[in-house]
């Protein structure tokens, strides 16, 4: 039985890569910072095979800690403050946390493998908002990275760090560079997640509009479940590498919106919407795009949900939630 360690493990992409995991066979460890987490009871309910242990990306020693424990073949480094947004509120925290963070589990995974460094196979979840102000329209695994956001910035930093763990010690570890993925698992401080459940509250009457900042902004969207199995098939080769996962389509906002609002029976979003200058990026990313050939010729992946059915997916969630929750 293969042993696995995720951090970031109650988010929604460490519940649904626990999911594959437990069903591929796995004994799942999942990291955890302190005890008062308030998803713990979501990650017990989802994924209740997952063993918890504490610990802290800023702290090596308790890292070293729980890959003792955990002895795992696999390390999946998910954890990180992930709202670009709070990024420019608290950008120390987040470059400690999101970068830092990262060089503190690559040196703790070099240092629990001693002599023997394909012991321990490691992904770093990277990201596109390295891309930042693209240089390359789509963008892949060679794109210049141009972050810009704090949040972006310490991305970028953590990718190389890795790169340099890889070519320095020949570390087995990959990055997966994600481009936006969602679920009805996501937080509704993004987007995505902020739209379906307003979307939802308003076609049950239980509010009358929604704020938003950017609305032409323009991204790659694609599945969590799906982009989890792509996580996975990296580490499952016979060298780690970079690859920059997405579905090679893009949607604006004003999409997002018309099918959200549409597909709640909703006619003329644009009624229910306002912009409010709170919501705008002091640095917007306009387009993101990815190019996922690499994905899909090495690791023979390939993305099963669709824009459409995933927003159609998230606004049924949150029709069913919102409704169960206001007793209507």
């Amino acid at each position: 039985m293969k042993r696995a360690l995720i951090t970031g493990v109650t988010g929604q992409d460490g519940l649904y890569l626990s999911e594959l995991l437990i069903s591929k066979g796995y004994e799942v460890y999942g990291l955890v910072r302190g005890q008062n987490n308030p998803k713990l009871g979501l990650l017990a309910a989802t994924v209740p095979e997952v063993k918890v242990l504490t610990g802290d990306l800023m702290d090596m020693s308790s890292l070293l800690r729980a890959l003792h424990a955990a002895e795992p073949d696999e390390v999946y480094n998910l954890g990180a403050i992930s709202f670009v947004a709070y990024s420019w509120e608290n950008a120390h925290l987040t470059t400690d946390v999101t970068g830092k963070g990262v060089l503190n589990l690559l040196e703790a995974v070099r240092l629990y493998s001693r002599d023997d460094l394909t012991r321990v196979r490691f992904y770093q979840a990277s990201s596109s908002e390295m891309f930042g102000k693209v240089q390359e329209v789509p963008q892949r695994e060679t794109t210049l990275l141009w972050p810009r956001s704090p949040y972006g910035v310490a991305k970028v930093f953590g990718h190389h760090m890795t790169i340099n763990y890889r070519e320095s010690y020949g570390l087995h570890a990959s990055s997966g560079i994600l481009f936006n993925h969602e679920s009805p698992r996501r937080g509704p401080e993004f987007v995505t997640r902020k739209v379906s459940q307003a979307v939802a509250r308003i076609r049950l009457g239980l509010q009358d509009r929604i704020a938003l900042g950017n609305i032409d902004a323009k991204r790659d969207w694609g599945f969590a479940g799906d982009y989890v199995e792509a996580m996975w098939r990296m580490l499952q080769q016979p060298h780690g590498d970079d690859y920059v996962v997405a579905t090679g389509s893009t949607h604006s906002i004003r999409d997002l919106l018309e099918v959200a609002f549409t597909h709640a029976g909703l006619d003329d979003w644009q009624r229910y919407v306002v912009q409010d200058e709170r919501f705008m990026r002091p640095a917007e990313v306009d387009l993101l795009v990815g190019d996922p050939s690499k994905a899909r010729s090495v690791l023979g992946w390939e993305p099963t949900v669709s824009f459409d059915e995933l927003v159609r997916m998230m606004v049924d969630h949150d029709l069913i939630e919102q409704r169960a929750l206001a007793g209507v």
